[in-house]
């Protein structure tokens, strides 16, 4: 310590003459020039100059930074009162005078005062903008609330803190208002769940758990979806009520009915009052308690339905209508079925009771709708049918219209039937086309069902290929004939010119003038319907015949069927009776 002091005191006794002297003196002792002298002495002004400069350079940087921060705090003590809207502030220094130092001195005071105020409207904006958002989110349905708002510091004016004050009155209103109708819709749910006998808790708990009468007003859900819910239930719940009034008066109605038809007496009447009292009310006069619930429904239901039962007597009538309906579509669909054995059946049924006549009716009205999905499932194939029918009349027609030798004459219609030979040439060209697609399409048809297609019984496939067997024979025939023809016209020709003279047609071309080659064609049946069946005679030496199931008997070959189209109907009939071995179709 007393060292430190010598050293202190050492310091304070020098000065810069004094060193200068002991500089010389011990120069002069050493013997140093003049020349290094001045130069060791120049040096020496340099290095003081230097630290000079330094010590200036320092002292400036601080009064510069000194000049920064009142440069910052003249700035902040402007933005501090722009921000807070307040230019009469009574702590702002009126002059800039004095030091640096005097000046940051008088506006720091000011600076503090600015900066507490604005804390203090940070937290009045925080909280009106808290109570905003959150009012927002209960609107919207979110939890904006849970994140904290942002102040825009920039702008703390009173004025604007008045904008957030009405704004957030306008929400405060509309959340009333919100409120208000929130609550008009939870007491409209409860009473529609009271007169549909439903439970309103678990209803209205359903739209939001907010709206149970456990909790508090001000806690209830008052969101964009809470209160568009609230509207769809109110609505779904009027709907119900109007069907359920609907389905009432319509049973109350039946019940009046049903006891007029069987003179009910009025004490069994009596019993639902409650069911016919509302069948003539409208629906917003139906308010009482449990009026339009299920239970009392079904008991009107099962009312109804008692008293159907006793109604049995008509259940032939509709059984029977319905068993036509379905014969009916069968017969359009060219599907064979027993009729008689059918109807036995309902019968049967119906006297024995064992069947209910409500599930008897649905019964056969699924029965109908499957008969109608099954007959649309065939038309495509049974449109094409009739095309087929259809172009083998024409060809049985035109073969006919061949064979007449005054087909050309002056006659009267003449004219007529060469216009229709030549559209029957056109479709009869078209026939191996129509039955290859047909037979394209009818084999699709019975691999996704797995079953054959039966053509009034049957197979449709065999009908088809007995007719292409058929018309491939008979295209030999035809090229046999003409080459027959052929013959007799060569030798008459090479007697002619032997002779001299053309001898008379050989019994045989005569016979080829009048031959009918016949195909495929349809039997009249009863109102002009044809009659699909082919007839096969099993007798005849290498016939060939098909059964129900479209096996073919390989060992013996086709006959030519019945002329489906050309023979009368007493000519079908007799040649049916005849010939063939299918059982007739219905």
């Amino acid at each position: 310590m007393a060292a430190v002091d010598d050293r202190n005191s050492l310091l304070r006794d020098t000065t810069c003459g004094s060193l200068l002297q002991q500089l010389q003196q011990i120069w002069d002792e050493v013997g140093e020039s003049d020349e290094d002298r001045d130069k060791m002495l120049l040096q020496l002004e340099r290095e003081c100059l230097d630290v000079y400069k330094r010590k200036v350079d320092q002292a400036a940087k601080s009064r510069a930074q000194l000049l920064q921060t009142l440069a910052d705090a003249t700035v902040e003590l402007s933005s501090l009162l722009s921000a807070l809207g307040d230019r009469s502030f009574l702590g702002i220094p009126e002059k800039s005078s004095g030091t640096i130092k005097e000046q940051l001195s008088a506006i720091a005071p000011t600076l503090e005062q600015l900066w507490k105020k604005k804390e203090e409207r940070i937290n009045e904006f925080s909280d009106v903008q808290s109570q905003i958002q959150k009012i927002r989110g209960e609107i919207v349905g979110t939890s904006e609330q849970a994140v904290s708002p942002v102040v825009d510091e920039a702008d703390l004016s009173l004025k604007k803190l008045d904008e957030f004050q009405s704004q957030l009155q306008e929400l405060q209103k509309e959340k009333s208002d919100r409120l208000h109708k929130v609550l008009e819709f939870v007491s409209t749910v409860h009473d529609l769940c009271a007169v549909l006998g439903m439970d309103f808790f678990s209803t209205v708990t359903e739209v939001h758990p907010s709206l149970n009468d456990s909790t508090g007003v001000q806690s209830k859900s008052i969101s964009n979806d809470t209160l568009s819910r609230l509207a769809k239930t109110v609505l779904a719940l009027k709907e119900d009520k109007k069907r359920r009034l609907h389905k009432l008066q319509d049973l109350a109605t039946q019940l009046i009915d049903l006891w007029n038809l069987m003179d009910t007496p009025e004490q069994e009447r009596s019993l639902f009052d409650h069911v016919t009292c509302n069948v003539s009310a409208s629906v917003d006069e139906v308010t009482i308690p449990g009026a339009l619930a299920l239970d009392l429904i079904e008991q009107a239901e099962v009312e109804v339905e008692r008293l159907d039962q006793l109604k049995a007597s008509r259940m032939k009538e509709i059984a029977l209508k319905k068993q036509a309906e379905l014969e009916e579509i069968y017969a359009c669909a060219h599907i064979e079925i027993d009729t008689e054995d059918a109807r036995g059946k309902i019968m049967a049924l119906i006297d024995s009771g064992n069947v209910e006549p409500s599930e008897l009716l649905a019964d056969m009205d699924n029965q109908i709708t499957k008969a109608k999905e099954e007959a649309l499932s065939r038309k495509d194939i049974l449109d094409k049918v009739e095309k087929w029918m259809s172009a083998c009349e024409e060809e049985s027609w035109l073969e006919d219209y061949n064979r007449d030798d005054t087909r050309y004459n002056a006659t009267r219609g003449a004219h007529l039937n060469l216009k229709r030979a030549e559209k029957a040439r056109v479709l009869v060209n078209k026939i191996p086309a129509l039955v290859e697609t047909l037979v394209a399409k009818t084999r699709t048809w019975e691999k996704d069902r797995g079953l054959s297609f039966a053509y009034d019984g049957v197979p449709l496939l065999a009908m088809l290929d007995e007719y292409a067997m058929l018309r491939h024979d008979r295209e030999e025939e035809k090229r046999r004939m003409r080459d027959q023809k052929k013959f007799h016209e060569q030798l008459n020709t090479e007697q002619e010119a032997i002779f001299g003279s053309r001898p008379s047609p050989s019994p045989a071309r005569a016979s080829l003038g009048t031959k009918k080659v016949v195909g495929p064609r349809a039997n009249g049946g009863v109102n002009g319907t044809p009659n699909r069946r082919l007839s096969m005679n099993p007798h005849q030496n290498g016939s060939r015949s098909i059964n129900r199931d479209g096996k073919r008997d390989n060992n013996t070959r086709p006959v030519a069927p019945v002329n489906y189209v050309a023979i009368s109907k007493e000519d079908a009939a007799s040649h049916i009776s005849a010939t063939e071995t299918v059982p007739a179709s219905p």
